[in-house]
């Protein structure tokens, strides 16, 4: 907690001061670029990802990057999508995944949270991907299963952006782009979806369009 309190000492005297200019604009509204939408990893930080500021993003953040489908679970998921899609006008939507997810790593090993049942029923909103997993991949073990998990996780939770009525009407409409992305935290690179190979590849590369109603991976092994 001391370092903390110590932190916000920092930003009172020093960052806030240099940016008051910056603050003191978002007090009277927010008009954020995307909605971005990741896993609650302390070692994910998507301002620091992206070099982005205060007001740029508006962030979704829970274990897995996981979105249910609309009305599974009636939370913050749900009214947080609705709000940045139908409120703010957002006309990107991000799901990135990042290495080592341990929200994925329970998902192929789910005895690991046996004695975690809110994380084991949260998890469940992923079935989906376990699925495709355990059929398509059985050959893949360790790291590399792992990894393709996540690629294949993102590419889920794409799908079921699609279920919520403000995403399924801006799509409709042609105002609302969904991306895929994944972040490797070891090498600080960051790979998305590229319709156009139908594979994951560095960002800078990728082509940038939505990405395509279910599809599956026909090389996620590109990362």
């Amino acid at each position: 907690m001391e370092k903390l309190i110590r932190g916000i000492h920092e930003f009172q005297s020093h960052l806030f001061c240099a940016q008051r200019e910056l603050f003191e604009r978002l007090a009277h509204g927010q008009h954020p670029d995307a909605l971005f939408i990741t896993c609650s990893d302390s070692r994910v930080n998507p301002n620091l990802i992206t070099q982005t500021q205060p007001g740029d993003l508006f962030i979704l953040r829970n274990a897995g990057n996981i979105v249910p489908p609309y009305g599974a679970v009636k939370g913050g998921e749900d009214a947080t999508i609705e709000y940045a899609v139908a409120a703010l006008g957002i006309r990107d939507i991000v799901v990135c995944g990042h290495s080592g997810c341990g929200a994925m790593k329970a998902l192929l090993e789910p005895e690991s949270v046996r004695r975690l049942p809110a994380v084991a029923a949260w998890l469940q909103h992923a079935e989906a991907t376990r699925r495709i997993m355990s059929e398509n991949y059985g050959e893949e073990a360790g790291d590399a299963l792992l990894l393709d998990t996540i690629k294949e996780n993102v590419l889920v939770q794409i799908e079921n952006l699609r279920t919520h009525p403000a995403v399924a009407a801006g799509l409709a409409a042609g105002r609302l782009n969904l991306h895929g992305w994944v972040y490797q935290i070891e090498t600080g690179e960051v790979f998305a979806y590229d319709p156009n190979h139908r594979q994951f590849r560095p960002v800078v590369e990728a082509a940038q369009g939505e990405v395509p109603a279910p599809q599956r991976l026909a090389a996620t092994r590109a990362i």
